[in-house]
Formats: structure tokens, C-alpha cells, sequence
């Protein structure tokens, strides 16, 4: 806890560069030492600084990576391979900087952002599955399998558009009305 106050207290403070003091008559002038001049005291503040800055850079990207997650959602004509590979690619970054995210916290997050077209999907499968229990590979299949046949049956539905009856009255004709 102290050292991480401590490397707070450099984060604020600024970049630590060793100086000395050069007196030239009247005149005293502070310049940076070279790194042949430095002493101990010196080195171990440059790697405290390098320790913080580390540290803020790490703390930035789990920032930008957790917002990029709390704001991911799926689009509208995503399939759910491009939707999941992508949220796959978030998941992954943020166990990369230590952040433990379990299978049911996952699946909750897919049912979350699935689009407004998947609805009845969602209901269906939170009222019949166990999320605790659910693994990402069934999730996933199921969902792709609604896709497929959504898919198939907007096929079925655009064949029957393409259909159409059209009759003709020749001019020679009487209606019978």
C-alpha cells in the first residue's frame, strides 16, 4: 500500500530527471546529469517513475477496454459469428490484464446485447436454460441455429413474393360480374 501511494505521489508530481547544479560566475544554471553521473539514489527514482508510469498506462487500458465492453452491443444485420468473435476479442483483452470473468457472467453478457430481432430467443432460452450451467459453446449453437432458421424461412418468404399471378383480360372478353 505505501509504495503504491508513493507511486501515486511520482504519477503527480511529474517525470523525475537528475540534475546538478553548474555555477558559471554570477550564474548558476541547473542541467540534466548524464546517465554516467547518476547515482544510486537517481536510478531508483527513474524506476520508481517507470513503475508508475507503467502502472498508469496499464490502468488506462483496462479503463478503455472495460468501457468498450460496458458499450458493445450487437448490430442490426450482424451475424452472431461476427458479434460474438468480437466481443470474444474485448473478453480476451480484458483477462489479458487480469480481469476473471466466468462462463455465466458471458453468457449473460450475450444475452444482454443480443438485437431486438433475437427477443423471443433470448426469453425463450433464459425461461428454459440454467445460465449458471450454460456453456458459451451451447449459448453460441443455439443461437446460431435461431439465425439459420430465421434465415431460411426469410428465403421461404422472399421465393413466394417472387411468385406472383398475373391475369390478363383480352379486350374481346366480357366480364361476368
Amino acid at each position: 500500500m505505501a509504495e503504491d501511494s508513493e507511486l501515486w505521489e511520482i504519477m503527480l508530481g511529474g517525470h523525475f530527471v537528475p540534475t546538478v547544479e553548474v555555477k558559471g560566475g554570477e550564474i548558476t544554471r541547473v542541467v540534466p546529469n548524464t546517465h554516467q553521473q547518476y547515482n544510486e539514489a537517481d536510478r531508483k527514482k527513474i524506476e520508481k517513475g517507470y513503475k508508475a508510469k507503467k502502472l498508469l498506462v496499464k490502468e488506462s487500458m483496462v479503463d478503455m477496454v472495460t468501457t468498450q465492453s460496458e458499450n458493445f452491443i450487437m448490430k442490426e444485420g450482424e451475424t452472431i459469428h461476427d458479434m460474438y468473435t468480437k466481443l470474444s476479442s474485448i473478453t480476451n483483452e480484458k483477462q489479458s490484464h487480469g480481469e476473471i470473468i466466468s462462463t455465466s457472467k458471458k453468457v449473460r453478457k450475450v444475452l444482454r446485447i443480443l438485437h431486438i430481432s433475437y427477443e423471443s430467443k433470448v426469453d425463450v432460452i433464459t425461461e428454459a436454460k440454467n445460465l449458471k450451467v450454460l456453456t458459451m459453446e451451447s449459448l453460441i449453437g443455439n443461437i446460431k441455429t435461431h439465425e439459420m432458421n430465421n434465415s431460411l424461412d426469410f428465403s421461404k418468404k422472399e421465393a413466394k413474393k417472387d411468385k406472383c399471378l398475373v391475369l390478363k383480360l383480352t379486350p374481346g372478353e366480357v366480364s361476368s360480374e
